[in-house]
C-alpha cells in the first residue's frame, strides 16, 4: 500500500516537471482568471468604459443600450471562466469562440486594430489550452 502512495507522489511530481503540463495549468488559470474579472468589472466599470467597445452594429441590433450588452457580456465571461475551471476541455473551446465574437467586434470599429490583434494572441491561446486539455485534462479520454 505504501508503495502505491509513494508511486502517486513520484507521479504527481513528474507531471508537475513535465513543461507542457505546466503549460496546461498555467492558460488554464489565466483563461479562468481572466474573464472572470473582466467579466465581473463589465458591471463595476474600475478598467475601462466597457460600453465604447461595443460596436455600433451590434448595440442597434441587441436590445437595450450599450451598457447593458455589456452586463451580458460580463455574465458571459463569468461562466466561461468559470466552465474553464471545471472543464476546460470544453471552457477552452468556449473561450476561443468567444475572442472570435470579441474580435469580429473590434474590427469592424475603427482605431481599435490593435485590441483586435492582442485578442488574436489571446485566441490562439486558447486553442493552445484547448490541445493541451485533451491530453492533462480531468475526464481526458485514454490514450
Amino acid at each position: 500500500m505504501s508503495h502505491d502512495v509513494s508511486q502517486l507522489g513520484s507521479s504527481r511530481r513528474a507531471a508537475l516537471s513535465d513543461p507542457a503540463f505546466q503549460a496546461f495549468l498555467l492558460l488554464r488559470t489565466a483563461f479562468t482568471v481572466a474573464p472572470i474579472v473582466f467579466g465581473l468589472d463589465k458591471f463595476a466599470g474600475l478598467l475601462v468604459d466597457w460600453p465604447r467597445y461595443l460596436a455600433p452594429w451590434i448595440d442597434r441590433i441587441v436590445p437595450g443600450s450599450a451598457e447593458q450588452a455589456m452586463y451580458a457580456v460580463g455574465v458571459v465571461e463569468v461562466v466561461a471562466g468559470i466552465t474553464v475551471a471545471l472543464l476546460p476541455r470544453f471552457g477552452s473551446w468556449l473561450v476561443t469562440a468567444w475572442l472570435a465574437g470579441i474580435i469580429i467586434n473590434l474590427l469592424t470599429i475603427p482605431g481599435f486594430y490593435d485590441i483586435a490583434l492582442r485578442d488574436f494572441g489571446l485566441l490562439l491561446a486558447a486553442i493552445s489550452l484547448a490541445l493541451l486539455a485533451s491530453r492533462y485534462a480531468p475526464g481526458r479520454r485514454a490514450s
